[in-house]
């Protein structure tokens, strides 16, 4: 059943107005009609609703009843990856929501070959906000993934000050004599906890950032034997977590 997040609550007779983009997909895409049903979430709330009336920019629904659906990953992840090339972004936002994916920090590192200029920024992160709600709508997700601005390797760390646990995928260590595995770091992590993981754009985080980050409090974290492309690395870690813990 089609699902859409709603951005205000039932009112006092349980009805809510969905407009925009949405509306356009229940009437244009779906061609749905009065009486059909659909699911609406709002603050993590699943409800079971009804069309009561299509209008001509926008669709009255009526909530049915709520519904016992929690599909968020126990442990709140947070994935800081360096500006890569091309729309490799958007496809680590698409599958990092899929995979259950807390939030996205587009992370500026000094082998960034993209610059987001300030005009541009607020652009990009809308684009990856609006893929981060389809994949949450089309995945049954209870919340969509946030996406924050771009930073900087300083301004990350100064963020990362309330997480639980802090890990950055480095090669140096993967090469090293005694890895640190992502099983190994695991291991300290519990549910409900807040982890936040660095990844580099193609050719990985400088050395100077890894010191910067174990300075910091970040413990350094092997992908395994294999290099393995930008894009790839945060889903790998993503579905690692998902067995794990789901």
């Amino acid at each position: 059943m089609q699902r859409y997040f709603l951005e205000k609550p039932f009112d006092g007779e349980q009805r809510v107005a969905i407009s925009g983009d949405d509306y356009k997909h229940i009437v244009k895409v779906m061609r749905m009609t009065s009486g059909e049903q659909l699911l609406t979430v709002y603050n993590g709330v699943v409800s079971l609703a009804s069309i009561e009336e299509i209008l001509d920019d926008e669709v009255i629904v009526s909530q049915l009843e709520e519904l016992d659906q929690h599909n968020e990953m126990p442990i709140h992840v947070t994935i800081a990856c360096g500006l890569p090339k091309g729309d490799k972004l958007d496809l680590i936002t698409q599958k990092g929501t899929e995979l259950g994916m807390k939030r996205l920090i587009p992370l500026a590192a000094s082998r960034s070959v993209v610059k987001w200029d300030l005009r541009k920024s607020d652009k990009r992160v809308e684009r990856l906000q609006k893929i981060a709600k389809e994949a949450a709508e089309q995945c049954h997700r209870n919340h969509i993934p946030e996406i924050l601005p771009v930073q900087s390797i300083k301004q990350l760390a100064e963020y990362a000050a309330s997480f639980d646990v802090k890990l950055f995928a480095d090669e140096e260590d993967a090469k090293s004599e005694v890895p640190h595995k992502i099983a190994d770091r695991l291991k300290n992590v519990y549910h409900k906890q807040s982890v936040l993981v660095v990844f580099g754009p193609e050719g990985g985080l400088a050395r100077e950032e890894a010191h910067f980050l174990k300075d910091a409090g970040f413990l350094p974290m092997a992908l395994g034997p294999r290099i393995l492309r930008t894009e790839t690395a945060p889903l790998y870690l993503l579905s690692a977590m998902s067995y794990e813990f789901e």
